[in-house]
């Protein structure tokens, strides 16, 4: 996510393992390439992103607040992303699709304006 206009970058859908990492990184465009990079202490996180661009921080800080509100955002509007639910669907081929979906919309229609 762009931490300016709160726009999602790139995207992945897997395990929380270091190749699933690199799927995201890889799509980065490459504007964004030479950003410093805000997460969580993730430790794939660590062996993917180069450290002079990484800075892990913690919840208490706030730096990560808005990636934080977008996960809830996503799991309120998609109900297929919560477990234990009518709508879950064991399909990683359809969460994708249905990602990609949302974040298009989220994109181009509800990004909230930021500025």
């Amino acid at each position: 996510m762009n931490r300016e206009t709160r726009e999602i970058v790139t995207s992945a859908c897997g395990d929380r393992t270091e190749n699933t990492c690199w799927i995201p990184w890889d799509r980065v465009p490459s504007a964004y390439k030479e950003a410093i990079v805000f997460s969580d202490y993730w430790s794939a996180y660590r062996a993917v992103i180069p450290s002079e661009q990484q800075r892990p921080v913690g919840k208490e800080t706030g730096e990560a607040a808005h990636i934080e509100r977008w996960n809830n955002t996503l799991r309120k509007q998609l109900a297929r992303f919560l477990r234990k639910t009518l709508s879950f669907s064991k399909c990683v081929k359809m969460h994708e699709i249905r990602l990609k979906f949302f974040i298009h919309r989220y994109n181009t229609e509800l990004l909230p304006i930021v500025g």
